[in-house]
């Protein structure tokens, strides 16, 4: 199986971008790694960055296709916040999102786990296989029926997380217990609250059949958040793998 990976990772209309996103591949494994930098602390900018360097250096010194390898991956970086925040007081709140998706290409599986907003989406055969679960007061909300998910874009809340890298707790990490098959056509899409605020799910969908690459698909989804957006709008970042 082969991979096309395509990213992005823009500030919208703020001064500073706070999300950032990369990946490690080799012949057999690609590790991709999405964070953004929780608003209102300062630091996000170098909280998502940190977030990136370490679990792709960490990948590539130790490269497996785990939910072990990945929770290892998120408790080394959350324990690389916590040292940079005791170093540097002025980031001593700094907080981050993370999604972490691995691939093995030769033996056609993938594991993924998350924390926070940041979203991992699986898609195929025309539709969502896959979506993370938030870890925010909103989706709480309409979990336990006091929000309709129609709202849940517009709600005042949609930002509030009660989970997140740089708090030396893990107890929300969102881990698939075991890798599960991956099939030639199926698309991954990983993603800040910036581009998946703008797009919906069928949106995602619906524009995969109608490009030729993963790069023509993001660039797609970024002219929606663009048209829809506003000069305040937030960083969005994405990465597209498709397995061809």
């Amino acid at each position: 199986m082969k991979l096309e990976i395509a990213k992005l990772s823009e500030a919208g209309g703020r001064k500073i971008n706070e999300d950032a996103c990369d990946y490690w591949s080799d012949s057999s494994l690609t590790c991709c790694v999405l964070s953004d930098g929780v608003g209102g602390y300062a630091g996000g900018d170098v909280a998502s960055r940190l977030v990136i360097e370490h679990a792709c250096e960490l990948f590539a010194r130790q490269p497996d296709c785990s939910s072990k390898a990945i929770e290892l991956l998120f408790r080394k970086v959350d324990e690389a916040l916590t040292r940079e925040q005791q170093h540097n007081m002025t980031l001593a709140k700094m907080r981050a999102t993370g999604v972490i998706l691995i691939i093995d290409s030769v033996n056609c599986k993938a594991a993924w786990g998350h924390i926070g907003d940041s979203r991992l989406y699986c898609f195929r055969s025309g539709s969502v296989v896959l979506r993370t679960r938030d870890h925010s007061i909103a989706q709480n909300m309409i979990d336990t029926g006091y929000l309709k998910p129609s709202e849940f874009r517009s709600s005042p809340v949609r930002n509030q997380l009660y989970a997140a890298l740089g708090n030396s707790n893990l107890a929300e990490l969102d881990l698939l217990q075991e890798p599960i098959s991956v099939q030639c056509g199926d698309t991954f899409l990983m993603c800040s609250d910036g581009l998946w605020q703008y797009v919906d799910d069928h949106e995602m969908v619906s524009m995969i059949d109608s490009v030729s690459s993963a790069t023509e698909w993001l660039t797609n989804l970024e002219k929606l958040v663009l048209t829809r957006g506003d000069s305040t709008q937030d960083n969005y970042s994405a990465i597209a793998v498709w397995c061809r």
